[in-house]
């Protein structure tokens, strides 16, 4: 059955000489832009350009909230008091609003990233550092992450809309989380199979777990990375692919 799915990526991860992704690209086919905000990745430049061509290109921006972690590029686990990570998660977004806001782009909601990201799945405490910084900062943004998560409660308790993320391009384990990047299999690649599993996760709310498992993953957006390797053409598998099935593919907020 038909529906509708946003598709995100996350880009602005260049960080002065050196670069990551093609964002130019990537910035062509998705509807939703997860930008790094300095932390993981990205400067003032990237960040800046980044949001004007989504801006151009009707892409809805998000930011891409991470630990203070440039040389793990976020990557890395860390156990920062919540108290800190609720104001560095201030200090991002406030960064990434103003420099949309002159590039004309519209700042729609929060992705945590890396080893945050998989964190706030279970700590709760992490979580509502990140939920109760997200609502005094903004309270219309959207909290993108991981479906039956402490993240999705957090937000819930703290009055912000939350949206369910799947990956096209990471493995799962069977009780839905992601298998770790340091696993031998944890990041996919390819074409046809990429875009087949984005429909069925699109479409029916499911995905073959690493040990093959068939279980039930809650969809509203769909992830592409962009450091991926082959991520243009990954994303552009995906998209095409959801167009044929007549999946509209549009930003969810």
């Amino acid at each position: 059955m038909a529906r509708t799915v946003d598709l995100n990526s996350d880009l602005g991860e260049s960080f002065g000489a050196w670069t990551m992704g093609d964002d130019d690209a990537l910035l062509g086919v998705v509807t939703s832009a997860n930008v790094a905000c300095g932390f993981h990745a990205g400067d003032a430049v990237t960040m800046l350009a980044t949001c004007r061509t989504a801006a151009a290109r009707g892409v809805v921006v998000g930011a891409h909230v991470s630990y203070r972690d440039l040389a793990g590029f976020g990557r890395r686990a860390m156990d920062l008091p919540p108290a800190e990570l609720r104001a560095e998660t201030l200090y991002q977004l406030s960064a990434l609003a103003g420099i949309a806001h002159v590039a004309g782009a519209r700042l729609g909601y929060v992705k945590p990233h890396g080893a945050l990201y998989n964190r706030i799945v279970t700590d709760a405490a992490q979580a509502r550092a990140i939920a109760q910084a997200v609502a005094a900062f903004d309270p219309s943004l959207a909290l993108l992450g991981l479906a039956s998560s402490a993240i999705e409660r957090e937000a819930g308790e703290a009055g912000l809309r939350f949206v369910r993320e799947a990956f096209v391009d990471r493995a799962y384990r069977a009780d839905g989380t992601l298998v770790p990047r340091g696993q031998p299999g944890a990041v996919l690649h390819g074409g046809a199979g990429i875009a087949e599993r984005a429909l069925r996760l699109a479409t029916d709310g499911r995905v073959v777990a690493a040990d093959g498992t068939d279980i039930p993953v809650a969809v509203d957006s769909l992830c592409v990375h962009g450091d991926s390797p082959g991520a243009v053409a990954m994303a552009r598998a995906v998209r095409r692919r959801l167009d044929e099935a007549g999946v509209a593919v549009e930003a969810f907020v």
